[in-house]
């Protein structure tokens, strides 16, 4: 079989490549895949590995040996899952491999508005320690996780890892149910109440049409001023307009995003060009710890050896 890689730059460097080499015979890598180079890049390839380089019809109209498409991530809003399904072609994500690195990667920007950190280290930086009239500053104010309230948008494994984490800091959770259901399930608190009651909220849902700007204008203004939002999801679950007139306008106290709609944001974006100082932006390095880094590409190769094993089991786990 042949394949390639299409943005192996993109999962970085100092990994095991043996596994994923030796799960197909004939490869072709590629650091990176612009968009005018994907059709004559996957033209006479049986499998293709991809993270984030789009895979569209037209895409997939220029390959007619493809019987494959792998994805080492979760998301899969870059792949026509529809046309593929037309021409019989299985799109396997991978799940779970940064369940760790994106828990803690919450509970680190959590951490950073509760103690504010980041603004003390600056400080010292800055002399002001240096210079206090006491043993200790007291500019910025700290407060505790434990007896805050965090609400959680998106309760899959990722959502449950960072609930448990919040609970071992002794913090009260709150699950919301999908926006605009009929009815509330068992355990589970309307999405309108989660938004109201939460001192936090971390979103770990899907990028689809029922979610995209779900956390807009009429959300934002349901919660409370003090208020923090943490995303680490997808960038386009919140209306970035929104976001910054929410925190320009003290709607609430402050976010943190690890993504955004466009990224990467070569042409500039809302949230950066005019980033006030109660926002957070990480580029999109939640996941991205060296082990979960390893467990994705290490699950693309159980991936493709299953399919090549004949289980046809195997597809997009959402």
């Amino acid at each position: 079989m042949r394949a390639c890689f299409l943005d192996a730059g993109s999962v970085g460097d100092r990994l095991d490549w043996s596994r994923l080499e030796a799960a197909v015979e004939d490869w072709r890598w590629y650091h990176a895949t612009s968009d005018d180079q994907v059709r004559k890049r996957i033209a006479e390839v049986d499998v293709i590995v991809t993270n984030k380089v789009v895979i569209d019809r037209r895409a997939l109209e220029a390959a007619p040996d493809l019987k494959l498409i792998c994805l080492t991530a979760t998301g899969y809003n870059n792949i026509d899952i529809e046309a593929a399904a037309e021409r019989g072609i299985p799109v396997i994500n991978v799940t779970g491999y940064a369940t760790p690195a994106v828990s803690q990667h919450v509970l680190a920007l959590m951490l950073a508005f509760a103690t504010r950190w980041h603004d003390y280290d600056a400080a010292v930086a800055g002399g002001a320690w240096q210079r206090s009239e006491f043993f200790c500053m007291l500019d910025y104010p700290i407060e505790e996780l434990a007896g805050a309230t965090l609400g959680i948008v998106g309760y899959g494994e990722l959502g449950a890892a960072v609930a448990g984490l919040a609970r071992a800091f002794g913090m009260d959770v709150l699950i919301a149910e999908r926006p605009g259901a009929e009815s509330v399930r068992a355990r589970r608190v309307a999405f309108e109440d989660v938004l109201a009651q939460s001192d936090y909220l971390s979103l770990h849902c899907p990028l689809t049409e029922r979610t995209r700007n779900l956390i807009d204008h009429s959300a934002l203004a349901r919660m409370k001023n003090t208020a923090i939002v943490i995303n680490t999801a997808r960038g386009g679950v919140i209306d970035s307009a929104a976001l910054i007139d929410a925190l320009e306008n003290g709607a609430i106290a402050g976010a943190a995003v690890d993504v955004l709609d466009r990224e990467p944001p070569r042409d500039g974006h809302p949230l950066i060009d005019r980033k006030p100082a109660n926002l957070i932006i990480t580029p999109h390095t939640a996941w991205a710890s060296r082990a979960a880094r390893q467990r994705s590409i290490d699950a693309v190769a159980a991936n493709i050896a299953a399919f090549r094993a004949g289980d046809d089991s195997a597809r997009i786990n959402p």
